[in-house]
């Protein structure tokens, strides 16, 4: 059962068997959509998607969906955060059933190196077969979205820092755009609840579980989500063509404040009236506790940027580290980002992050009783920004 539970999580596709970490199959990339009504943005009817594939097909589709509850999702990001769930699911458990304490892996767009360090219970090499196949295919399954979920976030941070996955193309416009987080976290959510079944045939669910997910969040016709978006021209976004427009409203949620992303919604829309705003939680670690595991991710930045990225998240007078821990650093990060929309740029940034919002705050008088929900992610960045050495 299961090998055929890690057969059908990696589609066939990732033959890791007992060959080690290493040897997954990566997730193809896709193009994701700016929600502006401009040239070269393809908005979509929710039920004109076509299947979805983890290789390439001719059938599958990606563009902007409008939903009353979850504002514009980019169907692409979605897909793109639901494969690579599958993937690190895949990854995590052919390591954890081989006690390695440690692996790696990249994204498909960028140089940046993900690594990932599991401490394991003192009794786990002596548990039964099949009590490790169960604890490790858990395990596996929530670390997966965890690992998806930070590493399409770090893709926006880095977008923000200036990087281009296509050469000369900017991408500055598409960093965190208003639907980008939430669409990434919509599909690690979907995916991992597909791999809960052993015998999922994942393109199969997931093409029924994005129509599921779309119809609960009240998706509307492709030109009502055309209309969303001019409906905001001059408000939320500027320009006329795909690459030269000026995002100017910019979601941030990380979930930093209360563990859960909320979408932007745009506001006004008939077909939408009464329409109550779906947040969904962000995957953190607590659930390793209940097994006796520990996990540390580290970002190792490999772009040009990396230097801008490096100075931001390490703070004046600390020694700076050639890595980004997301536990710790995607909080000054966002904070940075938070005041370079505001003062430079004069953007609308929604909502807020939980975060000090002042000077002070960072320099040290941070509110004690300030409560955020997990404490492997948001407390632990309080306390670094804090000054304090956790």
């Amino acid at each position: 059962m299961m090998l055929r539970w890690f057969t059908a999580v990696t589609l066939s596709l990732l033959s890791l068997g007992m060959a080690g970490c290493q040897s997954a199959s990566r997730p193809r990339s896709r193009l994701g959509c700016y929600p502006t009504s401009t040239v070269g943005t393809r908005f979509l009817d929710p039920a004109d998607l076509g299947p979805h594939a983890y290789r390439f097909n001719f059938w599958e589709k990606n563009g902007i969906v409008y939903t009353c509850k979850a504002g514009h999702v980019d169907i692409a990001h979605l897909r793109i955060s639901a494969d690579w769930t599958a993937y690190l699911a895949a990854k995590t458990f052919a390591c954890l059933m081989q006690d390695d304490p440690e692996f790696s892996f990249r994204l498909s767009v960028e140089p940046s190196r993900y690594f990932v360090r599991i401490m394991y219970p003192a009794n786990w090499q002596d548990q039964p077969r099949k009590d490790k196949e169960r604890i490790a295919r858990d395990v596996s399954i929530k670390l997966g979205q965890y690992l998806a979920f930070n590493a399409t976030t770090w893709h926006e941070i880095l977008t923000w820092f200036g990087y281009r996955c296509i050469g000369i193309i900017p991408e500055f416009p598409s960093a965190f755009s208003w639907e980008d987080s939430f669409s990434n976290l919509l599909g690690t959510h979907l995916a991992a609840a597909i791999l809960q079944d052993p015998e999922a045939d994942f393109d199969k669910e997931m093409t029924l579980a994005i129509d599921r997910e779309l119809e609960k969040l009240g998706a509307q016709s492709r030109q009502t989500a055309r209309w969303a978006a001019e409906k905001m021209r001059g408000l939320w976004f500027s320009g006329h063509i795909l690459f030269l427009v000026d995002t100017k409203r910019r979601n941030l949620d990380i979930g930093l404040d209360d563990g859960r992303v909320s979408p932007t919604i745009v506001p006004g829309l008939p077909e939408c009236e009464g329409a109550e705003i779906q947040s969904y939680p962000v995957p953190n670690l607590d659930f390793l506790s209940e097994y006796g595991f520990s996990v540390r991710l580290e970002i190792e930045p490999r772009e040009w940027e990396k230097n801008k990225i490096l100075r931001a998240a390490y703070p004046d007078g600390q020694k700076r580290g050639s890595r980004v821990e997301p536990a710790i650093h995607f909080a000054r990060l966002m904070y940075h980002i938070q005041q370079d929309a505001v003062r430079n740029h004069h953007y609308s940034v929604d909502p807020c992050l939980g975060l000090p919002s002042s000077e002070e705050a960072l320099a040290g008088d941070v509110n004690g009783d300030h409560t955020l929900v997990h404490e492997d992610f948001a407390t632990l960045a309080l306390h670094w920004l804090n000054g304090d050495n956790p």
